[in-house]
């Protein structure tokens, strides 16, 4: 096989390009063959292996700078370039990174787990290297998913436009980021591409794509190249030969399709985005946990309240089927909005629904909500907007790794004046918070939730109002320890204390706080003046976070009482499994029973 003898883009110079076409299909095999088994993103990277090879070809990597956006594409990069041996440690504890990740390898130019990063970071690096008399150099930003419709790839085009630098951004044009791209970017492309496809003269585009120009890339004064046939090995080769010597800001367009090569993922992209394990040969999808998770909880709950209020709409900023909008979406399509990868859009879009009467729910992953900070504390909450925030994949996410952890929300909103900062602890209060939020009118409302299956058998009951502010006692106790627990994180501590039940122990009192902001100060004086010792328990940053909030009021009101506090670290978290990760932080069922045994 040609593939065992890649272990870096010099051996791929060795190559003929008719071999190119061959090591192509091998690549395509060899992801299918670890993805199937070990999941991961599929169909993005399925969609640019003859892309990766040509830049790899062509350019002088790692001296010429390649940054991958979304770097969920670089599959094939990462084999390509040394990983090829420890590919099947994907996504694991201890294995490669599902994304390009400085420190990873010399080839990793840029890490890139959020989209619409890359023509910022290669302009930068550009610009660095004109001023330390370095003009040789090519950096390329390969952008796709959907990564061109965030407002910071248009605010970089504009700069870099204005600039000599030496960058091409390569367009990876494949219509689709997870769901299908949406907006008049999307649009106006597939009008260039349509265009040429029905060119009298079919065979033009080939010969000299260079020759057209499309008025919206050269209007941020980049050379703009193609269309072009973005499985086309030799005409990728022969162009991008052609434009490294071009200097200055250039744009090649290249087509492709999301999951090329494997039927299934060519037919089902959403659903092959990252498709978990499933059957090889077939395409099948292995069957998951059967119970529900708190997405489809959520989504779900969100379509059976729209049904009631007339005024609840739903914001997505590219993520109906991640956040499980999909339900309103099917049933509602005039009130699901998704403004594409364009986070700060969102929230100020939803602003602006509830400026006019609507119950705008903005569903944002945590990672990526940390985007549109400002959004949230200028445009929302100054003005005292009710808007609700779904705070999705909130805490420790997994395989998914440092960028996209979501554990950063509760230290970020709780510095926000005048919101409401709420985490349920399972399903039902998930559905509770959700319609208490849908009627509460103050101003902003934020629940956060995780990225997991859910702790209950059933979750389907009739809503209840919950007094915001207000949690609950979940255990009773004579032990003297209380555990004060925030969100998901409490099921751990419930875990442990039913354990030591069952094992004929004095298990401690246990508190479900629901809200950081605002909180129950009762609950928390009958906590501290019932017992000598206190454990808090979040799946969120300890700096700033509910532990460091309880222990500053414990030394306000009760300064003899100990705290423990258990969550994350003032550090980033590996990617791993949720159970790998919990136990790396000290918040598992286990590191909670030894905590307790050892005070």
């Amino acid at each position: 096989m040609l593939l065992d003898k890649i272990n870096s883009p010099d051996d791929l110079k060795k190559l003929g390009q008719e071999q190119l076409e061959l090591l192509a299909g091998e690549l395509r095999s060899f992801i299918l063959d670890v993805v199937s088994v070990h999941p991961g993103h599929l169909g993005s990277s399925l969609g640019v292996i003859e892309l990766t090879l040509a830049l790899h070809y062509v350019f002088n990597t790692p001296h010429d700078k390649l940054i991958w956006d979304v770097g969920h594409q670089a599959y094939a990069h990462k084999i390509i370039t040394g990983r090829r041996d420890v590919f099947n440690t994907l996504r694991q504890l201890g294995g490669i990174s599902g994304f390009p990740t400085l420190g990873e390898s010399i080839y990793d130019t840029f890490g890139t787990g959020h989209a619409s990063t890359s023509i910022s970071a290669a302009l930068g690096m550009a610009e660095a290297s004109a001023l330390k008399g370095s003009n040789h150099k090519q950096y390329i930003a390969v952008i796709g998913d959907g990564a061109l419709t965030g407002g910071m790839a248009m605010e970089a085009l504009n700069n870099a436009g204005a600039s000599n630098a030496n960058i091409l951004v390569v367009l990876n044009d494949n219509g689709i980021a997870i769901d299908k791209n949406r907006g008049a970017l999307k649009d106006y492309l597939g009008k260039i591409t349509t265009a040429e496809q029905h060119s009298k003269d079919p065979d033009k585009k080939d010969k000299n794509p260079a020759s057209r120009t499309s008025n919206l890339f050269e209007g941020f004064n980049f050379r703009y190249f193609g269309p072009v046939d973005g499985h086309n090995i030799p005409l990728l080769v022969r162009l991008l030969n052609e434009i490294k010597e071009i200097k200055g800001p250039r744009l090649l367009h290249v087509v492709t399709t999301k999951g090329k090569g494997f039927e299934k993922a060519e037919k089902e992209q959403t659903l092959f985005h990252a498709p978990g394990k499933f059957n090889r040969k077939t395409g099948s999808l292995e069957n998951g946990p059967s119970k529900h998770t708190w997405q489809e909880v959520y989504g779900k709950t969100l379509l059976e309240l729209a049904g009631k209020n007339p005024s609840v709409v739903a914001v997505t900023p590219a993520m109906p089927s991640g956040s499980a909008l999909n339900y309103m979406m099917e049933k509602m399509p005039g009130r699901v909005f998704d403004t594409g990868i364009a986070e700060q859009h969102a929230v100020t879009f939803s602003a602006g629904l509830a400026l006019e009467g609507m119950k705008p729910f903005c569903t944002v992953y945590s990672t990526f909500l940390q985007r549109a900070y400002d959004q949230v504390i200028h445009d929302v909450a100054l003005q005292k907007l009710p808007v609700v925030f779904g705070v999705d994949r909130a805490g420790l996410v997994g395989a998914d790794g440092a960028t996209h952890h979501g554990f950063f929300d509760l230290a970020i909103m709780n510095t926000i004046p005048g919101i409401v900062v709420a985490a349920p602890m399972n399903e039902a209060e998930l559905r509770n918070m959700l319609f208490t939020a849908s009627e509460y009118k103050e101003g902003p409302f934020s629940i956060r939730y995780p990225r997991a299956a859910g702790v209950l058998d059933k979750w389907e009951y009739p809503f209840e109002k919950i007094t915001v502010g207000k949690g609950r006692k979940i255990v009773e106790s004579h032990s003297g320890f209380a555990i004060l627990a925030l969100g998901h994180a409490g099921n751990e501590a419930l875990k442990a204390a039913k354990r030591m039940e069952e094992e004929g122990k004095e298990p401690p009192a246990l508190y479900d706080m629901r809200f950081l902001k605002p909180w129950d100060e009762e609950l928390l004086h009958e906590a501290m003046a019932n017992h000598s010792k206190i454990i808090t328990v979040e799946d969120g940053i300890l700096e700033g976070g509910f532990g460091m909030k309880v222990r500053a009021f414990a030394q306000r009101h009760y300064p003899g009482i100990k705290i423990i506090t258990l969550g994350i670290p003032n550090r980033f978290v590996p990617h791993g499994s949720l159970q790998e990760l919990y136990k790396m932080c000290g918040f598992d069922e286990e590191s909670i029973l030894r905590r307790l045994e050892r005070e």
